[in-house]
């Protein structure tokens, strides 16, 4: 039908912007195909993590920005330590027609409701 948007694209566009850590939890778990990245600086990676993450500081976004072309294609849940950070980069790579989204609470509310084995800052 002329003029309707792929499926995909349609999909893409209704993604909302913040999704929450139980989704992406269960969505990792089902082996879904989507690239988790992780934006605090690189002193709070030390602190704690979550495996299997891109690591990019915020602060290194810009200049890092390539790193991210192959997963053009990919949805892509940023998060922070608690959630601002990662909606700001979510928006950002939106902009340039990523499908990205930030996941709610960060890390913080990943280690308190989903991996409590993990240290809380």
């Amino acid at each position: 039908m002329a003029g309707t948007a792929s499926p995909d694209l349609h999909h893409k566009m209704e993604l909302p912007l913040e999704v929450d850590n139980t989704t992406i939890a269960a969505g990792r778990k089902s082996q879904e195909d989507f690239v988790l990245l992780d934006c605090r600086e690189a002193d709070e990676f030390e602190l704690v993590n979550i495996d299997d993450t891109q690591f990019i500081p915020m602060s290194e976004l810009q200049q890092r920005v390539g790193e991210l072309d192959d997963h053009k294609e990919q949805r892509i849940v940023v998060f922070c330590h608690h959630g601002a950070r990662s909606l700001m980069v979510a928006r950002w790579r939106r902009a340039q027609g990523f499908t990205a989204q930030s996941m709610i609470g960060g890390i913080d509310a990943w280690a308190a409701e989903i991996d409590p084995s993990l240290p809380r800052y």
